[in-house]
């Protein structure tokens, strides 16, 4: 699981801003720059935007494509999604309780198919 920082430098934009506008339907850059505020020209969002974009559970290391693969194929929730993928069936190494946090963007692919 991925910790807070600052990703964007020149706007201030967070990694969790960044999740949060993913949860909320963003899957481009352009919808980031709209949504979250990032710049798109500091070398924080040169380097990390595209791989933020691409991954929705950092402690499987599952993708974007993954997911959506999944549930073109039929997986219709998020159970399902992390029994086909794993998505959202990390575990947090310092505390062993299980994370989630990707549960929410998990559950706004299967509503926007996307």
């Amino acid at each position: 699981m991925a910790k807070n920082r600052i990703i964007c430098t020149k706007n201030d934009v967070d990694y969790l801003s960044i999740r949060k506008a993913m949860t909320s339907g963003a899957r481009t850059v352009d919808e980031l720059v709209e949504t979250a505020g990032v710049c798109t020209e500091c070398e924080g969002c040169k380097s990390e935007l595209d791989a933020i974009l691409s991954s929705v559970c950092g402690c499987k290391n599952v993708s974007l494509e993954a997911v959506v693969n999944a549930v073109k194929n039929g997986a219709d929730t998020v159970e399902k999604v992390g029994e086909v993928t794993g998505a959202g069936t990390g575990v947090n190494e310092e505390t062993g309780e299980p994370c989630g946090k990707c549960k929410g963007l998990i559950q706004n692919i299967i509503d926007l198919g996307r």
